[in-house]
C-alpha cells in the first residue's frame, strides 16, 4: 500500500490534493502535514513512497525540507509545489534532488502521472538497493565466529566508500570472497571486479599486464592492449598476493593511486583512470619493507582499510556451518543427494590442524561425500579425509 504524504501550509490545497491522492487509488494511504517541520518529523518517523512539499511555509520552507528529508531517506521521490514566483527557486530545488515541481493551481492530469512515475521510481531505486546488498551465491561469507561477524560489520561499513582495503590472512581463508563483497556491496557494483594474481605473472610482464602496452613496446608487443587499470575504470581492480609484486611495478601502482594515472608501457601518455584498489596479501608487509622488498610508502597508501582473515583453525566454531554449506554446494555440483554428517565425524573434523584453512576443508568434504556412506561417520572421516 503505497504510502504518501502531502505537506502544505495552505489547508484549501492541502484537502484538494488529499482529496485527488486519495480518490485516484483507494490503495493510496495519505497522510498531511501543515508546516515543514511536520513534515520532516513525520518523513524521519515514517517510510513513505512519496512526498508532496510546498516551497513557501512558515517554520522550515519547502527547500531545506528537501535538503533534510534527502540526507535522512535518499530514496524518497519528492515533488515540489510552486506558486508563479517560485519557479526559478522550483528549478533549483531539481538540482538539489527534487524528483518535480508542480505549479498552484495542481493540473489533475500532470499531478497523478507525477504520482505514477514517481511511485513506479521509488520502487526501482529500493528494488536496486536491495540488489546492491545481495551477494553472489558464488561468493557467500558462512560463518558466525566473533572474527567473521567483525569482517562483515567493517565490509558494511567500509564498502559503500572508495577507502583502500588491504586484506591479509593465510592462503586459503578466504580473502578473494572479502574482496568480492567489497566490490558488490559498493557503488561500483555495477562496474567491473578485475583481479590480478601478482605472483601467478611474471615479473618482466606485470607491468604490462596492470598498465598495457602500446605496439612494438617489446617484442610481442604486436598491437596496442588495454591494461587491467583501464579495463577496471568505473570498478574496482583487486591486487591479489601484492607481496609478489616487483618494485618497479610497486612504483607504478604507488603512482596510479595518487594521480589517478595511468601510462602504458612504451608511452608516455597519461590515461585518467578512476578505480578503487583493494589489495590481498599472505606475506607480513612490514617485514617485506624492512627487508627492501615492499615500498613502505605504497603500504601506507594500500593500507587505509585493514582487514585480517583468521586461519580456518583460529575459527573452528564455523565449520560445522561451513561442512553444512560445501555438502549442499557440492552434492547439487555433483547431482547427488546432499549426505549428513554425523556429530563424531564432525567433531573430528574441527579437530584437525588446517594448515590448507577452508580451501583444504572444501577438498575433503569433497571426498567424504564421493566416497563416503550416506552418513559420514567418524570411520569415513579417518578412511578418507587423512591428509
Amino acid at each position: 500500500m503505497p504510502k504518501i504524504l502531502v505537506i502544505e501550509d495552505e489547508a484549501a490545497i492541502r484537502r484538494v490534493l488529499v482529496k485527488i491522492l486519495s480518490e485516484e487509488n483507494d490503495t493510496y494511504q495519505v497522510d498531511e502535514a501543515e508546516d515543514g517541520l511536520e513534515g520532516l518529523e513525520k518523513i524521519k518517523n515514517e517510510d513513505y513512497d512519496l512526498v508532496f512539499c510546498d516551497i513557501k511555509m512558515p517554520k522550515m520552507d519547502g527547500v531545506d525540507v528537501l535538503i533534510a528529508a534527502k540526507k535522512i531517506k535518499p530514496e524518497i521521490p519528492i515533488v515540489m509545489i510552486s506558486g508563479h514566483g517560485d519557479l526559478d527557486t522550483a528549478v533549483n530545488t531539481m538540482r538539489l534532488g527534487a524528483f518535480d515541481y508542480i505549479s498552484k493551481p495542481p493540473d489533475l492530469n500532470r499531478l497523478l502521472n507525477t504520482v505514477r512515475i514517481a511511485l513506479d521510481t521509488k520502487v526501482l531505486v529500493v528494488e536496486n538497493k536491495m540488489l546492491k546488498k545481495k551477494v553472489s551465491k558464488n561468493y557467500q561469507m558462512i560463518g558466525e565466529s566473533a572474527a567473521i561477524t567483525h569482517i562483515k560489520d567493517m565490509i558494511e561499513k567500509v564498502a559503500q566508500t572508495d577507502a583502500r582495503v588491504l586484506i591479509t590472512g593465510p592462503n586459503g581463508t578466504g580473502k578473494e570472497l572479502v574482496a568480492h563483497w567489497l566490490h558488490q556491496k559498493s557503488d561500483r557494483s555495477k562496474g567491473n571486479l578485475v583481479e590480478v594474481n601478482c605472483a601467478a605473472i611474471p615479473a618482466e610482464l606485470i607491468e604490462s599486464e596492470l598498465f598495457g602496452h602500446v605496439k612494438g613496446a617489446f617484442t610481442s608487443a604486436v598491437k596496442d592492449r588495454a591494461g587491467k587499470f583501464e579495463t577496471a575504470n568505473g570498478g574496482t581492480i583487486f591486487l591479489d598476493e601484492i607481496g609478489d609484486m616487483s618494485l618497479s611495478a610497486q612504483a607504478k601502482v604507488l603512482r596510479a593511486l595518487q594521480e589517478n594515472k595511468i601510462q602504458r608501457v612504451g608511452n608516455d601518455k597519461d590515461i585518467k583512470v578512476d578505480v578503487r584498489v583493494i589489495a590481498a596479501t599472505n606475506k607480513d608487509l612490514k617485514k617485506e619493507i624492512a627487508e627492501g622488498r615492499f615500498r613502505e610508502d605504497l603500504y601506507h597508501r594500500l593500507a587505509v582499510i585493514l582487514i585480517q582473515v583468521p586461519s580456518l583453525n583460529d575459527r573452528r566454531e564455523d565449520i560445522p556451518l561451513l561442512i553444512d554449506y560445501f555438502s549442499e554446494k557440492i552434492s547439487n555440483e555433483h547431482g547427488t543427494v546432499q549426505k549428513s554428517f554425523s556429530s563424531k565425524a564432525i567433531k573430528q573434523l574441527q579437530e584437525y590442524d588446517w594448515t590448507g584453512n577452508i580451501r583444504e576443508l572444501r577438498n575433503v568434504v569433497e571426498r567424504l561425500i564421493i566416497l563416503g556412506e550416506k552418513e559420514i561417520s567418524e570411520e569415513d572421516v579417518n578412511m578418507f579425509a587423512s591428509k
